[in-house]
């Protein structure tokens, strides 16, 4: 394993939003990977916007992600003993609104679609598939 060399005002000012939060709490709960394509029907946000969220994830060292073909499929760095502390309390924050509780639904009925185990469909909700070009 190698080290990566992150500051922690990095982390924190990547999760000062709060999709992002959103982002790294759903696949610290599920502890899978996903693509785009899952992220913008699960949360219902454009595709656009999430890439751009992604990014700022990959950047502050909390994301890993690996190409298959067309898809990104993005997961959590796991096995850094401070990032696994923070991903435990992201699944323990509250959830007043039930936000959460949509995504996490959403995201599980995303998934059924995937094809040995990947997502093989693209973007599915129609408006947002049509706001991507």
């Amino acid at each position: 394993m190698h080290s990566i060399n992150i500051k922690p005002q990095e982390i924190f000012q990547a999760l000062a939003d709060p999709t992002r939060i959103r982002i790294a709490r759903l696949l610290a709960h599920t502890g899978e990977e996903a693509c785009l394509c899952e992220l913008v029907d699960s949360l219902m946000e454009p595709q656009y916007k999430l890439s751009r969220h992604l990014k700022v994830l990959r950047q502050a060292g909390l994301l890993s992600a690996v190409k298959d073909g067309r898809w990104v499929y993005h997961r959590l760095v796991q096995g850094v003993p401070h990032l696994d502390r923070l991903y435990d309390m992201l699944k323990e924050m509250p959830d007043s609104d039930s936000l959460f509780a949509n995504d996490l639904a959403n995201f599980r009925n995303r998934t059924c679609l995937r094809e040995g185990g990947r997502c093989r469909v693209g973007i599915q909700t129609r408006a947002l598939a049509a706001e991507g070009g």
